[in-house]
């Protein structure tokens, strides 16, 4: 049992670490959806192209991608609270950079420091998470860490494209980035990687269960095993095809495509981005706290698969919609596409806890690599539609491949998750999972 001076402090950092570095996942969200925004400013400032615009919109990505397994190996080595510090301190230099980028070299060499510095932030947050939180609790907890890192896309929606009217890109950026600097620090002063680093006992102890064994070996040796686990690969493909769809849609295309194709404003358009990006907040605390709740992950990351394909058929189609049939698809879209979060919780089920960081960092490459490829490749084909009539505005017809692009990788993510092992919310070491 603990005294109260321990459960106050208990409760005290806990919170602290969850909402210091909940707040750094506000930035990852806020840079991962900010270029749908300001991709005419962007344009316009650049002179650049759509594969272009994509090229440099997908930087981020492309570090992103490659730093989950890095980013794993250091938050079960270093711990999340160092990892997350020196995340800050990159990305709020690459921030500063992108937003007094003379060229559109400097501004990708920005978005690839941002793109690397908060590359740390979401592994970090499932590892504080997993020390922090009870197990059963973690499908709630990633909901609730997503819920929050939402607020990121939120602002690079509506608030955004708000704010561009009163001042310009390249300030709002300067000013993110002295933010990130500013959180960089609190992490560093404030947050602690478990409870055992203050003298308290873990949160399975509290239980009266057995801590979960400490990392053995090299890190070598841990990855291996991740890797070599068959189960731990499904949630990889799911990732890739909802969240990697997903984030490029929301996070670039879907403004462009609203303007281009349905006739609509920028404010317009942003707004329907950010109904999709609440839509994806709510659905995340919904689904990890559904599945939770019944025990299962399987089924409903099926059912949420299946729904999200299914939203992208009227785009594809070029369906006529009213206002509120249009602000109705795009909530839709954005309730149901989070069933990939659920992935997050198997890939750790499946795996030794001590392992978690990594675990993670692997099934999450899927939805980075998936954005990396989808965002200039839906541009390059975008360009290719309208390569026959440059001198006239693009329409549907120019966008509908992008969305086959879309549409079809959304399909393979769906298929993936029947190959998803039901791990019933335990651990595999701690009961029967098929």
């Amino acid at each position: 049992m603990l005294s109260k001076h321990q459960a106050n402090q208990l409760a005290r950092l806990r919170w602290t670490s969850f909402v210091i570095v909940g707040l750094a996942y506000v930035l990852s969200y806020f840079h991962r959806f900010a270029p749908a925004a300001i991709s005419s400013d962007l344009q316009q400032t650049f002179h650049a192209s759509a594969a272009e615009l994509g090229g440099l919109a997908a930087t981020y990505f492309y570090v992103y991608t490659v730093m989950q397994i890095p980013t794993g190996i250091l938050v079960d080595t270093l711990g999340p609270r160092r990892v997350v510090a020196m995340g800050g301190l990159i990305a709020g230099i690459g921030s500063l950079l992108f937003g007094t980028a003379d060229t559109i070299a400097a501004a990708s060499l920005g978005r690839l420091l941002v793109g690397l510095g908060v590359s740390v932030t979401f592994i970090s947050m499932l590892k504080l998470n997993a020390a922090w939180f009870h197990d059963r609790h973690f499908a709630t907890m990633t909901g609730a860490t997503i819920l929050i890192g939402n607020a990121g896309s939120l602002l690079a929606a509506a608030p955004l494209a708000w704010a561009l009217a009163y001042v310009s890109w390249r300030t709002a950026f300067v000013a993110v980035g002295g933010f990130s600097l500013f959180l960089a620090a609190l992490t560093w002063w404030l947050v602690r990687d478990h409870p055992g680093e203050v003298g308290l006992p873990s949160l399975r102890e509290l239980e009266g269960k057995s801590a979960h064994p400490p990392r053995s070996g090299h890190w070598y040796d841990g990855l291996k095993v991740i890797l070599k686990n068959r189960a731990t690969w499904p949630g990889f493909w799911v990732n890739m095809g909802l969240s990697g769809t997903l984030f490029t849609f929301a996070g670039l295309w879907a403004v462009p495509f609203l303007r281009d194709a349905y006739g609509m404003d920028r404010t317009a358009a942003a707004n329907h981005t950010t109904l999709l990006l609440a839509g994806f907040a709510i659905g995340a605390v919904f689904i990890g706290k559904f599945s939770d709740r019944i025990g299962r992950r399987k089924p409903v990351m099926t059912a949420g698969a299946l729904a999200y394909f299914l939203c992208w058929l009227p785009m594809l189609f070029g369906m006529a919609m009213s206002d509120i049939m249009s602000y109705g698809l795009f909530f839709a879209m954005g309730l149901f596409a989070p069933s990939f979060a659920l992935t997050w919780a198997c890939a750790k089920e499946v795996n030794p806890h001590a392992l978690s960081g990594m675990a993670t960092s692997v099934v999450n490459i899927g939805g980075f690599l998936g954005t990396a490829i989808m965002q200039p490749l839906v541009g390059w084909a975008i360009d290719r539609a309208h390569s026959g009539h440059i001198d006239s505005p693009l329409t549907l017809s120019d966008y509908r491949m992008g969305i086959a692009i879309l549409a079809g990788f959304t399909l393979m993510g769906l298929i993936a998750t029947l190959f998803i092992r039901e791990t019933y919310c335990k651990y595999a070491d701690s009961g029967q999972i098929d």
